[in-house]
Parts: structure tokens; sequence; C-alpha cells
């Protein structure tokens, strides 16, 4: 028996090196550069010598490392303890999850909020609970990965159809009218390319044909629409159910929710299977979390600041001949295309060089033949920052032969 296990073991542990020496051989292997520090615009990345500009952190409006931010997420760590050592329905609901819940539902107009451990969760937990095998699920291609692991848990019908396309959206809504329900699956904004769904359209369209529309808005909510409230309130569009995150421009740290019709909260509180197996949000967390929507809804002036950089460096970049994916140029989220993801990698490290800290994107992750750098803009990033960006690009891009 040990002789065999021995055997086992040596023939996975070559199957393992087989894998990552293909992937090197790709150049799509991800090293983890470790940050010393907060999280910021400027932060100190091992191996270099002075900080360097952050622009690939989900940080939208530089709320990760906010004085009042950090300063609540302490007051309930004194107030509420380090953790739950619970799921919610045992003994891990406190007043402050429940306070949380309330102002989520109340900046997203809903009637209630169900909060998970990440957005991830949230998307594995609801297809299941939402839709059974008499139903049909009905999914943008480009949808994140966990929406597309949470639909394979539902036994309902899946069709996809293609990017953005509104024909072949409904022609697999007529493909699925003998469904009990039709629900249509899509991102608010694609976080790859920076695409904004036509959500106005796509809502006509529910409600043509009955059914009901499913959101995720983990690159929206906060930031995008004038005063923060995601794709809906930027581009129009009645969403029935809306998941995001607390992991992003809401103060980066965990956790994400459901948010949507009061019966459907409370159901996915019975049946769904991240929700009923999962520790509760920590309580830091949880306060640090408040905070942030009690400033987003106290003043939306944030944004008016993200956009001015967002417009100042895709204009800049585009005269210098770069090509900014995204069809939205009012999105922070500027993928750079380049290609070819020994060049995306390269540039990247160059880029590193320069004080600039952004990352190269390849296979799997986006298609083959369309690796890029995306580039991630902050509302907390100056005027001098943004020039620094560009320069960079500038300089590295004439250096690889790119421009």
């Amino acid at each position: 028996m040990r002789r065999c296990f021995s055997t086992a073991t040596n023939y996975f542990e070559i199957h393992l090196k087989n894998e990552l020496a293909g992937i090197k051989a790709a150049g799509t292997f991800k090293n983890e550069r470790v940050i010393q520090g907060k999280q910021g615009v400027l932060v100190k990345v091992a191996g270099s010598e002075k900080p360097v500009i952050n622009f690939c952190a989900n940080n939208y409006l530089g709320l990760s490392s906010h004085p009042e931010v950090i300063a609540a997420g302490q007051k309930a760590l004194e107030t509420h303890g380090a953790g739950l050592s619970s799921v919610r329905f045992i003994c891990g609901t406190q007043d402050i999850h429940k306070e949380l819940e309330q102002k989520i539902a109340k900046f997203h107009g809903t009637e209630d909020t169900i909060l998970y451990a990440a957005c991830f969760d949230a998307n594995g937990g609801i297809f299941e609970v939402m839709t059974g095998e008499q139903d049909s699920i009905i999914s943008d291609e480009l949808n994140h990965a966990s929406i597309i692991d949470g639909i394979r848990l539902s036994k309902a019908k899946r069709l996809r159809y293609k990017h953005l396309d509104l024909d072949d959206l409904e022609a697999k809504l007529k493909e699925a009218q003998e469904s009990r329900f039709r629900l249509i699956v899509t991102d608010g904004v694609f976080s790859m390319d920076g695409d904004v769904a036509p959500l106005g359209d796509i809502s006509q369209l529910a409600d043509k044909y009955n059914a009901l529309l499913f959101i995720d808005e983990c690159h929206a909510t906060g930031f995008f629409g004038k005063t923060g409230r995601g794709t809906a309130e930027a581009v129009g569009g009645t969403p029935h159910v809306i998941n995001s995150t607390l992991g992003k421009a809401l103060g980066g740290s965990m956790g994400g929710y459901t948010t949507g019709p009061k019966p459907l909260i409370d159901l996915l509180r019975q049946r769904s299977r991240p929700y009923l197996f999962s520790n509760s949000l920590a309580p830091s967390i949880v306060g640090s979390s408040i905070k942030v929507f009690d400033l987003l809804m106290n003043d939306s002036s944030f944004i008016g600041s993200l956009q001015t950089n967002v417009s100042h460096f895709r204009k800049s970049m585009a005269a210098n001949g770069f090509t900014i994916l995204g069809n939205d140029p009012t999105h922070p989220i500027c993928p750079v295309l380049l290609g070819d993801a020994k060049l995306a990698a390269t540039m990247a490290d160059e880029l590193l060089k320069q004080g600039i800290y952004v990352i190269g994107f390849s296979f799997p992750v986006v298609p083959k033949g369309k690796a890029r750098i995306r580039v991630q803009i902050s509302a907390a990033h100056s005027k001098e920052h943004i020039d620094q960006l560009i320069d960079a690009f500038a300089k590295v891009g004439k250096k690889l032969n790119v421009v």
C-alpha cells in the first residue's frame, strides 16, 4: 500500500509540474507581487526601491484606506469582536449585519438584502434557488466565471447569447418561451473589456418576453452612474435582482450580497448553500462597509473626480496611438490592447520599472490573441499620477515597438 501510494504521488507531481511548465511556456504564468503596507494610490512593492503608483486595483473610489473607513472597522472590532465562529442562522447574526443589509437595500432602492462571504458565493448560491428544471437561464457568453459556475449548479435549461448581442438574446428568449420562468443573466460591466451591458434594451426584451433580469454589479456599484447606483442609473434599465461586492469600490475588504424582492431574499436565507454553510462576515468588515455606504449616500463627489481622470487618460492614450477597449468612455476599466501574451507581461514589467504598477492579462482570462494591460483608474489618483501613467506608456510603448 505504501509503495502504491508513493508511485501515485510521484505520477501526480509529474503531471502538476508538466501543467505548470506548459503555463510558463505560453507566457501566462501569474507571479504574485507582494505589497508591503496598505492598499492605496501609492504602494510599496517588494523588490522595488521606491513606492509605485497603483493602477490595477478595484479601488475605484480610493476608499480601501480611507481614514473614516478604517476607524469604523476598528470600532466594530472593539464593540463586536473579531468574528462570530458561526453561520448566520445559528449564532452568527449581529445587529450590524442587519444594519448593513438594510443600508444596501436603501442604496439600491430594493426591498431586502442578504450578505455573503464574497460575491463569488452570492453568484454560486442564487441560480439553483431561483430556477429549476422547468425554467431557462439565458446568459451572456462573457459573464464572469462565478456566474458560469453558479448557473452550472442549477437544473434549469442553459442558453448562452452572443456578447452584448440583442438579436441573439431575443432569439434565445423566443426559444425559451415554453419555460415556466426565463431568467436573463448579465454582468452590468464586463471586467476584462470594460464593456457596459445595454441594460435599457435588455430590460425592454425582458418585459416583452415576460422574463426576469439578473445583473452582477461588481464593477459598477458605488461609482458608475450619477450617484454611483450602478449600470441601471448610468444607462437605464430595471433589473429584478442585483448581486454585487463589498470587495471593490466599497472599501475593498470582503463580502458580497444579493439585493432584490424580499420573498427571494427570504428564500435564499433558507436554501442558498454558500450562505447556510459559510461563516458570517467579520464585524470589522461590516463596520467598514456601513461607513462606506454612509459616505456614498451623503456625498457623491468622488464620482466626478473619477470621471475627470478617466476622460483624461482615454483621450491621451488614443492620441498616442494605443487601442483602449470598452464601449463606454466614462468607465474606469481601461484595457490597453496588445494582442501577444508575452508582450503584455513584458510591458507590465517595464512599466513597473517606470513606477507604474499594472498587470498583463492573457489566456485563459481573456481570449487568445487579445492579451492586454488592464488599467484601472481611481478617484484618488491625481492629474499628476495620470500624466505619469500616460508618459510611461508612451516611453515603454516606443521601446517595445507597440506605438
